[in-house]
C-alpha cells in the first residue's frame, strides 16, 4: 500500500480551513443576532446563516453527485 502524503495533507488543509471558516461565519451570525435592536446586525446575521446553509448544501451536493 502506498499513501500519497501530499494529497492527504492537501485534503487536511482544505478541510481545516473550511471548518474554521464555517464555524467563524456561524459565530458571526450568532453575535449578530445577539445585538438587539440593530436591523443591520440582524440582516448580517441572516446573511451569515444563509452562507453557512449554502456551504453545507454545496458539500452535500458534492457528496451525492
Amino acid at each position: 500500500m502506498n499513501i500519497d502524503w501530499a494529497a492527504l495533507a492537501s485534503v487536511f488543509g482544505v478541510s481545516l480551513v473550511a471548518t474554521v471558516g464555517l464555524v467563524g461565519l456561524f459565530t458571526l451570525g450568532v453575535v449578530g443576532l445577539s445585538k438587539q435592536g440593530s436591523t443591520a446586525a440582524t440582516t448580517g446575521a441572516y446573511a451569515c446563516f444563509a452562507a453557512c446553509a449554502a456551504a453545507v448544501a454545496y458539500g452535500i451536493w458534492l457528496i451525492v453527485a
